[in-house]
C-alpha cells in the first residue's frame, strides 16, 4: 500500500510538474525534444509527432529537454549546438522573458494542482473532530499553561470572548487566533455562575499553546504494537473507566496519572468493553523519547464529515493555500537562520510512509496529502539554486539586468554546485529517514 501510495502520488506530481514546462514552451513554439517522467534508463517510451516520450526506471524526478536548451540546465550531457541558437523553434533563440514563463510553469502547475486538489477535497467532504462544532465545555487545562495562570477550570463553559458569543469550539479558536497578541476578556460559565477574566494573549498562537481541551472519555483509538497496552489484549475502542481504584471520566485525567509515575510499576485498568467491564493489569514502559512512562494506546477521536458547496470550497481551498504558504515559508526562513532544525526534513521514505498512511485512511486524506506536497514542491522549486527552476530563472533575471549572456563556464559550474548542493542534501535526508526507521 505504502509503495503504491508513493508511486501514485510522485508520478501525477511530477507529470503536472514537467506538464507545465512542456505546454508553455509549445506554446512559445520551442520545439520540445523528450518529456520524461522519472530519470535513468527508461522502462518503456514512445515516440510522438517530435517529441520523445518515455517513463524512466528512478521516480524521483523528471525532465522536459527542449530543442537548444542552454547548458546551464544540462552540464553533464556535454556541449550543446551552436547552431541551435539562433533556429526559431529553440529554447535558446527566446526571449528572456518567455524562458522565464516556461521555467517558472512547472512550480505554477503544482501550485494550481494543490488548489484544485483542495477543491475536491472540500468538495466531496473532509473529516475534522465532532467536539469543533459541540459547546466550549473545558475538559482539561494544560499546567503551567495561560488558561490556568488566569484560572480556567475543568468543566468550565467559553461563552462569550470579548461580548462576542461562540458557540463552539471552531469559533472560539479563530476568535483567540485572530486576537493573539492582544488582552481579551472571556466570559465563561461556572456553576450555574457568569464570571469573567481578562486574558493577555500570546503573540502567536499557532505556536504558544493557550492549554485548554474539550471533554474526552478516556475511549482508545489506536494501540502500537509489542508495547504492555497491546500484551494486555487492550483493543480500540475501549474505555478506560479506572486506574488503581479510582475513576477516569476522561482522557486527560488519564493523562495525568501517567505523567505522575515516578518509577516502573504495576497499574490495573478498568476497561469497559462492549457493555462489559473488566480489570487487567500492566506494567508501563519508560519512553526515553517522551521522558516519561506510557502503555502505547492514543486516544480515539469521534469524527465527522463536512461538505462544502463549490463556491465555498473555493475558497476554503483558496485559504489553506494561503495558510499552508505562510506555514512552508516560515520553515524555509527557519531552516536558514537555524530556528528549524535539519533533522525535521524527511526524503522519499518519509514520504512514502506519509502517502500511504494517507491513503489508508481515505481517499480524501490521500488527495490532501498530495495538495499539500504539490504545494512544497511548486515552492521548493522556485529557490534560486542552480539546476532547480528558481536557479534558471535568477540566471536569466541576471541576464536581463547586465543585457548579455554570462559566460558558458559560469552556468556549467554554477550548475555543478547545484547538483551538489541538491545531492548533499538528498544524501542527508535518506540519511535521517533511515534513522528514523531505525529509531
Amino acid at each position: 500500500m505504502t509503495a503504491l501510495a508513493f508511486l501514485i502520488m510522485l508520478g501525477v506530481l511530477i507529470t503536472i510538474h514537467e506538464l507545465g514546462h512542456f505546454l508553455f514552451a509549445r506554446m512559445f513554439g520551442v520545439k520540445v525534444e523528450s518529456f520524461s517522467i522519472g530519470f535513468g534508463p527508461p522502462i518503456f517510451k514512445w515516440k510522438g509527432k517530435e517529441t520523445e516520450y518515455q517513463i524512466a526506471l528512478i521516480p524521483l524526478g523528471g525532465y522536459v529537454k527542449m530543442y537548444g536548451e542552454d547548458s546551464m540546465t544540462e552540464p553533464l550531457q556535454g556541449e550543446v549546438d551552436k547552431s541551435a541558437y539562433q533556429d526559431p523553434r529553440s529554447f535558446h533563440s527566446k526571449p528572456n522573458w518567455q524562458k522565464m514563463l516556461i521555467a517558472f510553469a512547472g512550480p505554477l502547475f503544482n501550485i494550481v494542482l494543490a488548489i484544485v486538489l483542495f477543491v475536491v477535497v472540500y468538495t466531496v467532504g473532509t473529516k475534522e473532530p465532532a467536539y469543533l462544532s459541540e459547546p466550549v465545555v473545558v475538559g482539561y487545562v494544560e499546567k503551567g499553561s495561560v488558561a490556568e495562570k488566569v484560572g480556567i477550570q475543568p468543566f468550565d463553559k467559553i461563552v462569550k470572548v470579548n461580548g462576542k458569543e461562540v458557540k463552539n469550539w471552531k469559533e472560539f479558536t479563530v476568535e483567540l487566533g485572530m486576537k493573539s497578541g492582544k488582552t481579551v476578556e472571556i466570559e465563561l460559565l461556572r456553576n450555574g455562575v457568569i464570571q469573567k477574566v481578562s486574558v493577555n494573549l500570546p503573540d502567536d498562537m499557532t505556536k504558544t499553546s493557550f492549554g485548554i481541551s474539550p471533554v474526552f472519555p478516556a475511549k482508545v483509538g489506536k494501540v502500537l504494537e509489542n508495547t504492555p497496552a497491546a500484551k494486555a489484549g487492550i483493543k480500540e475502542g475501549d474505555l478506560i473507566i479506572g486506574v488503581n481504584g479510582k475513576p477516569i471520566n476522561s482522557w486527560f485525567e488519564f493523562v495525568d496519572f501517567m505523567a505522575s509515575l515516578k518509577e516502573k510499576q504495576p497499574i490495573n485498568l478498568l476497561i469497559k468493553r462492549d457493555n462489559k467491564v473488566f480489570s487487567t493489569t500492566l506494567e508501563p514502559q519508560y519512553s526515553e523519547e517522551l521522558k516519561k512512562y506510557t502503555i502505547g494506546i492514543s486516544p480515539k477521536f469521534e469524527t465527522k464529515t463536512i461538505k462544502y458547496p463549490l463556491t465555498e470550497a473555493v475558497g476554503k481551498a483558496i485559504d489553506k493555500t494561503k495558510e499552508l504558504t505562510v506555514a512552508i515559508y516560515n520553515v524555509v526562513v527557519g531552516l536558514i537562520t537555524g530556528e528549524v532544525s535539519f533533522k525535521t526534513l524527511g526524503g522519499p521514505i518519509s514520504i512514502a510512509k506519509f502517502s500511504g498512511e494517507a491513503l489508508e485512511t481515505g481517499i480524501t486524506t490521500f488527495l490532501f496529502a498530495m495538495a499539500f506536497i504539490s504545494l512544497q514542491l511548486g515552492y521548493l522549486n522556485l529557490l534560486p539554486i542552480p539546476v532547480l527552476d528558481g536557479g534558471l530563472i535568477l540566471i536569466l533575471l541576471i541576464e536581463t539586468i547586465i543585457r548579455r549572456p554570462l559566460p558558458e563556464k559560469a552556468k556549467e559550474y554554477l550548475a555543478y554546485f547545484g547538483f551538489a548542493l541538491l545531492g548533499t542534501l538528498m544524501i542527508y535526508v535518506i540519511f535521517n529517514d533511515i534513522l528514523r526507521v531505525i529509531q
